[in-house]
């Protein structure tokens, strides 16, 4: 569940809508999958920097299950550029300390891409730096869905708690800051369980353009923010005079 956070703080975990890949690549004349290409650099660039600035927990939106309504060449060089990226990037993940998940609806996949997910969670699961879950084939309606019918499926009465232990996501607390690239000002499906007290960072930057810089404004402007959670500011101030009383159901 979310804490507070005091003035200053990292956030533990920030969620990113990673938006302007298309764009990108518009804007220079070349085909939208050469805009993915340039996001998943910018991707690696993201990583390296959350893991230097001590953020715990990074979960960005790769492939919404709206997606598959996209033009098929799109849809399938995204498939391709997936199986080339895990390849390409699971060696390095595993030695920078970064613990990959794919969080998502796995049926509907090709058997190669169920297998290649499987083999990269396995390989990095035992890293403890960074948690990276990469969102792919979901959305945040699947995400309640799917947990409501597991608990129906188990017998078990639906509560706050119990839905939020079986969101895709219960392995890691909530996000503290959801940033969205590309100018666009919505969440787009995007954890709406999670996300239902996190600071909105929206970025102007396309996704491959968004750098160290633009990541580091976006972490001020959340160390700026008062995050009550229903409170009132004194309370918060008597919160912090005293012994903390918030826990966290989550593992991380």
């Amino acid at each position: 569940m979310t804490q507070s956070k005091t003035p200053g703080a990292v956030p533990h975990h920030i969620a990113v809508v990673m938006d302007g890949n298309g764009r990108w690549a518009t804007r220079r004349f070349l085909p939208r999958v050469a805009g993915h290409k340039q996001g998943v650099d910018s991707l690696r660039r993201c990583v390296k920097a959350c893991a230097a600035r001590g953020v715990k927990v990074l979960t960005v939106f790769a492939f919404s299950s709206e997606n598959w309504n996209r033009p098929v060449d799109e849809v399938s060089g995204l498939m391709e550029l997936l199986a080339m990226a895990l390849g390409r990037e699971v060696p390095q993940l595993l030695a920078d300390g970064v613990r990959l998940h794919f969080v998502g609806e796995r049926r509907g996949l090709s058997e190669k891409v169920c297998a290649g997910l499987a083999q990269a969670e396995a390989t990095t699961a035992h890293n403890s730096r960074l948690i990276l879950n990469v969102c792919f084939n979901y959305g945040g309606r699947w995400d309640i869905a799917q947990a409501a019918a597991a608990l129906a499926a188990r017998g078990e009465p639906i509560t706050e708690q119990s839905l939020d232990r079986a969101t895709a996501l219960a392995h890691v607390p909530d996000p503290d800051l959801l940033i969205r690239t590309g100018g666009e000002q919505r969440i787009s499906n995007f954890l709406l369980w999670q996300c239902a007290y996190s600071e909105l960072f929206f970025s102007d930057r396309l996704w491959p353009d968004f750098d160290e810089v633009a990541l580091d404004e976006a972490m001020a402007v959340f160390a700026s923010r008062e995050r009550r959670f229903g409170k009132t500011s004194a309370q918060l101030t008597q919160d912090a005079a005293g012994p903390s009383t918030n826990s966290s159901s989550h593992s991380v």
